[in-house]
């Protein structure tokens, strides 16, 4: 099983800067997508950023150009840095993983438990 321990949230006034962490641990092979999402009161979990191990990046239009997403393979774990915050960026912030783990030939997915991040205006 792999586990998932996000920080870095918490609240910053409008054209603020956070970055996330998400560190994930357990009986890991392999990490290969990691992504964050988002999901705000009464809204559905968008994506917002995934990097692939190769390093490939893609995110959603929304925040092209002010986050950036990257990994740390040593440490197996993924970051988000996010600048130029706006109030509607304020929602929960969730990790996500594909995972090969010890046993398993097949990949499976885990989520982290979320991390508030508050925009106020």
């Amino acid at each position: 099983q792999v586990q998932l321990v996000e920080s870095g949230g918490g609240l910053v006034q409008t054209g603020g800067s956070l970055r996330l962490s998400c560190a994930a641990s357990g009986s890991i092979v392999s990490l290969n997508a990691m992504r964050w999402y988002r999901q705000a009161p009464g809204k559905q979990r968008d994506l917002v950023a995934s990097i692939a191990n190769n390093g490939r990046t893609s995110y959603a239009d929304s925040v092209k150009g002010r986050f950036n997403i990257s990994r740390d393979n040593a440490k197996n774990t993924v970051y988000l840095q996010m600048n130029s915050l706006k109030p509607e960026d304020t929602a929960v912030y969730y990790c996500y993983v594909d995972a090969v783990v010890i046993g398993s030939r097949f990949q499976y997915q885990y989520w982290g438990q979320g991390t508030q991040v508050t925009v106020s205006s």
